[in-house]
């Protein structure tokens, strides 16, 4: 029986269009990790959705003359058409302002109540001068008091790593205007993170195979355990369902806090679409699943603190122990894939300091493949990585178009031109032998890579079966062998056989292309399957109806095995799989994202 495989995908603020930076860290490498975890028979389940609360789209909703919701459903809908256009294969990407979410959120928080981890606190928060809009902790910048940082939010200092109160900050201002925020005392619900301290460490302490750039941050996280809030002085958000909360109309959770339970409201509503309301157990109530969290660096602490407090407290886990919430014993995350951050110019991508490249607009020049290469083979994995025109334009010219595009048109071509169908072979020589083994070989070493999330590795292993191919097919010379014709056909049914195993390989980082290159083989059907954008009645909300991404993705044919070639299929006259870029887009970049002296 397959294991259930959760892909869990950090959700997209809805308070504008994404840049290509948000989707390196969190679009690409989970969708190649779920195409790949489906090809090898896995019961996987992806999903997401856009965090429409919270002072982000109220500040968006100011400068655009909208209301919040009219916001959200703006933003909503592009995000989930550039995830469609990306080929991100959702199971569902939904978003936090339904009725399912809210139900979930308000479950999970009355568990915590009941197990004794939700303590009412009077704290100092800020509040804007000019408009007397409570500030978010994220939406201050000081001078960090414990490092010296200048550029820490008011949560946490990126610099060190540490939990920050935002009164504490130097020089605290307002992302939002640079204004200097007024602190005035104000009762708010904190989660009782020191009751987590033994079993958050132990759970933390297992942990010993994450990427190093989570290990090194989680490291100190046990050490600094406070309690945090989880409610906000403002009216757009989740309702608090407390007596003595829940009347308050400038009360609501704090948007981090309905946030991260999405991932599990998410399932749920799933479930209930799928017409089966607890389908979603396989994956949360079943030890045996495997809970994979894709995001960015700047959500580390969330997902493997505060996340995972809120699980134990509901599944009363926490050290003071408790009940089990309406939902059981949830399953914590079984690993972190956190990305560095793609910057430009050594800047990290900002829509409001102009250093942006939307996905949009990259994806209505370039298409999607091209920066779906990009991301898993240059990507930001491990460690921040600039962008530029340069490697963009190399890695899709010489990689893309020379290496995988030409060995496709090379071998297509000569068997469709002299055969008209895939070739039947003679017996193979030595040569032909070892290049169908290494084709052969690279799907345990290639899964493996993607098994772990390492998609540089595993991307680059998929490309080397490219090389050998090009080079076999160079040396064996199959044009030059008009007086042995049993012999080029055995050189073609080699290079057909490879083109398809590594078309296979290839397969999860470029489902698009390689749909292609399944009909030119003489393939029919839905090789990768993509995504749909559906409209969806809410189910809790009359008369609401929501864009969601979904799909049926058990109708593709794609497997992660090699599968002989069958001589005698037709084969389909080969176009060329990526156009080549003009050089001088590396000195210029495009009109819409040119390059500043």
């Amino acid at each position: 029986m397959s294991t259930p495989v959760l892909t869990a995908v950090a959700w997209p603020y809805a308070n504008g269009p994404r840049h290509i930076g948000h989707v390196s860290g969190i679009g690409v490498p989970s969708d190649v990790f779920s195409r790949y975890m489906r090809m090898s028979g896995h019961r996987v389940l992806m999903v997401s959705g856009s965090d429409e609360h919270g002072t982000p789209i109220l500040v968006q909703a100011d400068k655009e003359g909208l209301t919040p919701q009219q916001t959200a459903d703006k933003y909503h809908r592009e995000i989930a058409e550039e995830l469609l256009g990306l080929g991100v294969t959702y199971d569902l990407y939904t978003r936090t302002t339904t009725g399912n979410h809210y139900a979930v959120v308000q479950q999970i928080f009355l568990a915590l109540h009941r197990n004794g981890y939700i303590i009412p606190k009077t704290t100092t928060g800020a509040v804007s001068p000019s408009t007397g809009r409570t500030l978010p902790d994220r939406y201050i910048e000081g001078t960090c008091p414990i490092c010296g940082y200048d550029g820490a939010r008011g949560d946490q200092c990126d610099n060190c790593g540490n939990q920050l109160d935002a009164a504490d900050l130097i020089n605290p201002r307002s992302r939002i205007n640079g204004e200097v925020p007024n602190f005035v005392e104000t009762e708010h619900l904190f989660l009782d993170l020191p009751g987590f301290t033994e079993t958050l460490g132990k759970w933390l302490s297992t942990k010993t195979d994450w990427r190093p750039n989570v290990l090194n941050f989680t490291r100190n996280l046990v050490e600094d355990m406070r309690p945090r809030p989880i409610t906000r002085d403002l009216d757009w958000g989740v309702p608090i369902p407390l007596d003595g909360w829940r009347d308050q109309p400038m009360k609501r959770f704090y948007v981090w806090f309905d946030a991260v339970i999405g991932y599990f409201s998410a399932s749920v509503e799933w479930a209930r679409r799928s017409g089966d309301p607890d389908a979603w157990q396989a994956w949360w109530n079943d030890p045996a699943a495997q809970i994979v969290h894709f995001m960015g660096k700047d959500n580390i602490t969330f997902h493997a603190q505060i996340w995972p407090a809120l699980l134990l407290g509901h599944n009363g886990q926490g050290d003071r122990g408790g009940e089990p919430g309406p939902y059981g014993l949830l399953n914590l995350p079984t690993e972190i894939a956190s990305s560095e951050f793609l910057t430009m110019s050594g800047s990290k991508f900002s829509t409001s300091r102009g250093t942006v490249i939307y996905v949009r607009d990259f994806l209505r020049e370039f298409g999607p493949d091209t920066l779906r290469y990009f991301i898993a083979a240059a990507g930001p994995e491990t460690q921040d990585v600039d962008f530029t025109w340069e490697e963009f334009v190399r890695r899709i010219n010489f990689e893309l178009a020379n290496e995988w595009g030409n060995l496709v048109n090379r071998a297509v071509s000569m068997a469709h031109k002299n055969v008209g169908a895939v070739p039947r072979p003679a017996t193979p020589t030595a040569a032909d032998e070892q290049l169908k083994s290494l084709a052969r070989n690279a799907f345990g070493t290639v899964g493996g890579h993607l098994e772990r999330s390492r998609f540089r590795a595993a991307i680059n292993e998929a490309m080397r079966v490219v090389g050998a191919a090009n080079k076999y097919l160079s040396d064996q010379e199959p044009w030059k062998l008009k007086d042995d014709l049993v012999r080029r056909d055995t050189v073609l049914h080699t290079a057909l056989q490879v083109v398809k195993d590594a078309n296979t390989l290839l397969t999860p980082f470029l489902p698009h292309s390689a749909q292609k290159v399944h009909e030119l083989l003489g393939g029919t059907g839905t090789w990768a399957a993509q995504p749909e954008l559906r409209e969806v009645d809410d189910l809790d909300i009359a008369g609401r109806v929501n864009p969601v991404l979904t799909g049926d993705y058990t109708v593709e044919k794609a497997r992660w095995e090699s599968t002989p070639i069958e001589p005698g299929v037709p084969l389909n006259k080969p176009t060329p799989l990526f156009a080549k870029l003009d050089p001088k887009l590396s000195e210029t970049g495009p009109e819409w994202a040119p390059i500043r002296g």
